[in-house]
């Protein structure tokens, strides 16, 4: 399926003028997902053996220009096209879950709902699609992956992406998202970023929605290098520091750190990286919603 036709009209996508912006929009997301520290994530002043914050930067530019062109190409050949863009610049897998839900979201935007439209490329999915999103998985080797009895990535494909996404789904969150309509990113942390973006600044508000996904969604990167449990402990450590007032009270800061520091204390086996695209997937759609005048909070 190719995507929704290019955007003519500034009014079509709610400020949005054009498919560059789209492009920009993805570009933005993700520099604002990584510039804002959070526990456990990379950030200007944290960074991993084998992760930097220069290479989430570089992959942040490096994924706008398919992005900006997903109205042309089937899904899958954007996913496959802007691992491949991301490949290029950094030597290490950044972006692959942050690629997995943009795509879909970057086909979706045009006149009317996000949603309405998401749903309607969800469902229109392919066996082709799905071939070119595990050819990309494989390209961007995530860590954690290990195996899958139906439908693995090593394996041949015959079933559409959707399909092959409900195989993993019960593991990986993001593969959860293509089934449910991307309820993640539209039920829990668009609207925690939406209210407390009219409460606090956005760095804050980040934070405090970074915190609301993890307390609620367990992080299943961290259970597939780990296991569930570990997974389901981060998340109520996450609720904790949330009920304490997260990063807008002295008290909630210093659970906000103690987490912070628990979670580095193993290298990267608990970065918390599947809440960090959410917090990039929620960020996206809502400047394809809402336009960039999204971003500089109540009032703009």
């Amino acid at each position: 399926m190719l995507c929704s036709p290019p955007i003519d009209d500034p009014t079509a996508v709610n400020g949005l003028h054009g498919r560059q912006d789209v492009g920009r929009a993805a570009q933005t997301a993700c520099l604002l997902e990584v510039s804002v520290p959070k526990p456990g994530n990379v950030s200007p002043a944290d960074e991993f053996h084998d992760a930097r914050f220069e290479d989430f930067v570089l992959s942040a530019l490096a994924i706008g220009p398919a992005m900006a062109q997903a109205h042309r190409r089937p899904v899958g050949e954007t996913i496959l096209r802007a691992v491949r863009a991301t490949r290029r610049v950094v030597a290490t897998n950044t972006n692959l879950g942050t690629i997995l839900l943009f795509a879909p979201l970057a086909c979706a935007c045009g006149a009317g709902s996000l949603r309405v439209r998401l749903r309607q490329v969800l469902a229109s999915l392919t066996v082709e699609d799905a071939r070119l999103a595990y050819q990309a998985i494989r390209l961007a080797q995530p860590g954690g992956l290990g195996e899958v009895a139906e439908h693995d990535v090593r394996g041949q494909v015959t079933v559409p992406l959707r399909k092959a996404m409900a195989s993993s789904a019960e593991r990986d969150a993001i593969a959860r998202e293509y089934v449910t309509g991307f309820s993640v990113t539209f039920d829990i942390a668009m609207p925690a970023l939406r209210a407390w973006q009219q409460r606090q600044p956005l760095r804050q508000a980040v934070v405090q929605t970074f915190l609301s996904v993890l307390a609620q969604v367990p992080d299943t990167l961290i259970a597939r290098k780990n296991d569930m449990a570990t997974a389901e402990t981060v998340a109520r450590a996450a609720a904790r520091a949330l009920a304490a007032g997260g990063v807008t009270t002295p008290h909630g800061r210093r659970h906000v750190q103690d987490l912070d520091r628990s979670l580095r204390r193993r290298g990267n086996r608990l970065n918390p990286g599947t809440t960090a695209d959410f917090i990039a997937a929620a960020l996206f759609a809502a400047i394809l919603e809402g336009g960039f005048e999204f971003l500089r909070g109540p009032g703009a």
